[in-house]
């Protein structure tokens, strides 16, 4: 059985990781500090340092386990689809409820950038990145797709700069694109 304070702490931890998945949107990667966490959790600032060693390691577990779940909600996007064009539909329309500028993006814009300078979460998000390449090739395989992980690269890849233009109100509507990435599966 659980304890009170162990499920107290837990739920603590949660609630500074919530904490940091919309602050970093809202404010950049760079401006979250223990203070603006702390206050947005309901918690006193040596609480973050209680649960985690440092505030980076808080905002790139934050970052990672956001980008896990995004990246698992597609593959499972990807299993519920009957064949590979449906698959890449079903992506594209997952695709559109992002903007660009809306805080899932942002979020996975400032993970990318906060990676380019620190080797750990660039490690950490290379491995939810393979991860999902790795299910999404073998599903392609599944499928009968020629050089199925090359074709899941090029079109992860694609997927990721659509967002990328979106972010820049220069993206092409993803639906427009759908007859190109059916012909990279067919």
């Amino acid at each position: 059985m659980i304890s009170q304070a162990a499920a107290r702490g837990r739920e603590v931890r949660q609630r500074l990781l919530n904490a940091a998945t919309e602050l970093i949107p809202e404010r950049g990667w760079t401006a979250v500090s223990t203070r603006t966490l702390a206050e947005r959790a309901g918690v006193t600032p040596s609480v973050v340092h209680y649960h985690f060693p440092s505030l980076p390691e808080l905002l790139n577990e934050a970052a990672v386990g956001a980008m896990r779940h995004l990246l698992a909600e597609a593959a499972t996007a990807l299993e519920n689809a009957d064949g590979p064009r449906n698959g890449i539909d079903a992506m594209l329309t997952s695709l559109g409820r992002f903007s660009g500028t809306d805080p899932t993006s942002l979020l996975a814009t400032e993970a990318y950038l906060a990676a380019s300078r620190d080797d750990r979460l660039r490690e950490q998000i290379a491995g939810v990145v393979d991860e999902f390449l790795r299910r999404f090739g073998s599903w392609l395989g599944e499928h009968g797709v020629r050089a199925p992980h090359e074709t899941a690269a090029v079109l992860t890849a694609t997927l990721d700069g659509l967002l990328l233009h979106r972010g820049l109100g220069a993206g092409q509507d993803a639906g427009l694109l759908a007859g190109v990435l059916h012909r990279l599966v067919d």
